[in-house]
């Protein structure tokens, strides 16, 4: 399936005293062969509070988690009548909890090896979960198959996996989106699973930084999503670089409406990065931001990596950036080192995703490369 990345674009701001620095990264969106439209991020019963989190479940007598998606969870042989004491709590999402998961190999005319039959959902999710121990999965890009999103539901309910769910904007202005919309929300509404495995709906992947729509339209868009969902409990976010928001004023009313953060951090293209093991002042910075305009409410970092190489799509901005696997793996590594770090955000810490599952899906951001091998050890901390 050929794929091309979309270009980098680049602009940083030192402040007054010349210290601090603002990397504006382009993230690369996946594009599919099959059509040039597709290239162009918990609740409990409710939305996630802003305020602080309920204290987490105690586990089970019978030595499993009683909170879906922890570890220990077993799935119910039937569907609940209710999610309330359904979700673990948000205070134990921190460090790594998944992957992005790169979408566009649904299509049918993608070769058999790759597509995204449900069978390979289920056995990718089953990996993800049971090798890395992951808690989510984020989805990433688009998939216009009819009954794509309740494949991605039977998957996650037969592997325990919760599911970031994204409506994915094009770069044509276009209102593709629209129908992306409204199909999910169908499948939200009346897939019995639906609620029970997804814990928010991505309104779109850098709709700031891409000015898919003002920013008081795409806020009055997520409260209108909002009010779709309520009935199932799911909760709404935008997914999106700090610049995005910044180059729009701050962009307060998105983050008003939106019920959780998820935060693109990809300091690879920082016009001061170095090494992916040397990138903490860059990820705190976007981090302190984060927390400083937030309100509180739960973040998590879901476009997040650092590239293995670089392509025409992906360049540095600094002379100094590194790209190779052992940057991709120091990258992860500091992350790790900051596990207590990150504990200290708001609603019990900051939860990370790695960007992305395989090189199939993202050359050269993969865990695992073309060929189906891991290009490192990777065994992150989910605890700390």
């Amino acid at each position: 399936m050929t794929r091309t990345l979309c270009t980098l674009g680049f602009l940083f701001f030192l402040s007054l005293d010349f210290v601090s620095a603002r990397h504006v990264p382009r993230s690369c969106h996946p594009h599919s062969s099959r059509s040039n439209s597709n290239s162009g991020t918990h609740p409990s019963s409710s939305v996630i509070a802003v305020g602080s989190a309920p204290p987490a479940p105690a586990p089970s007598t019978n030595g499993s988690s009683s909170c879906f998606p922890s570890a220990g969870f077993i799935m119910p042989s039937t569907v609940p009548s209710s999610t309330d004491g359904w979700w673990c709590s948000p205070n134990t999402e921190y460090a790594f909890l998944g992957f992005s998961y790169e979408v566009t190999a649904c299509a049918t005319i993608v070769s058999p090896e790759i597509r995204q039959s449900l069978t390979k959902l289920n056995s990718d999710f089953a990996d993800i979960k049971n090798t890395f121990g992951s808690r989510y999965v984020r989805l990433y890009g688009a998939c216009d198959r009819d009954g794509f999103y309740d494949d991605i539901v039977s998957a996650a309910w037969a592997t325990g996996l919760g599911v970031h769910a994204l409506i994915w904007f094009g770069f044509d202005g276009g209102n593709q989106w629209m129908a992306r919309r409204d199909s999910l929300v169908s499948s939200l509404t009346s897939n019995p699973k639906a609620k029970f495995v997804t814990r928010g709906v991505q309104f779109g992947s850098e709709p700031l930084f891409d000015n898919v729509l003002p920013h008081s339209e795409l806020a009055s868009q997520v409260t209108s999503l909002k009010s779709k969902l309520l009935g199932v409990g799911i909760p709404v976010t935008v997914s999106e670089l700090a610049y995005g928001y910044q180059e729009r004023g701050g962009a307060q009313d998105v983050l008003n409406a939106i019920d959780f953060i998820n935060i693109h951090m990809l300091p690879f293209f920082s016009a001061l990065a170095t090494f992916g093991a040397a990138a903490w002042p860059l990820v705190e910075t976007d981090m302190n931001w984060f927390i400083e305009h937030g309100n509180g409410k739960k973040m998590y970092f879901d476009e997040n990596g650092w590239p293995a190489v670089t392509s025409p799509g992906v360049q540095p901005n600094s002379i100094l950036a590194q790209a190779s696997v052992a940057n991709e793996e120091g990258y992860f590594s500091m992350l790790d080192s900051h596990c207590e770090d990150l504990k200290l955000g708001p609603q019990g810490g900051i939860g990370w995703f790695a960007h992305i599952y395989s090189d199939e899906q993202e050359p050269g951001y993969g865990i695992y490369d073309d060929a189906g091998k891991k290009k490192f050890p990777f065994k992150p901390r989910t605890s700390c």
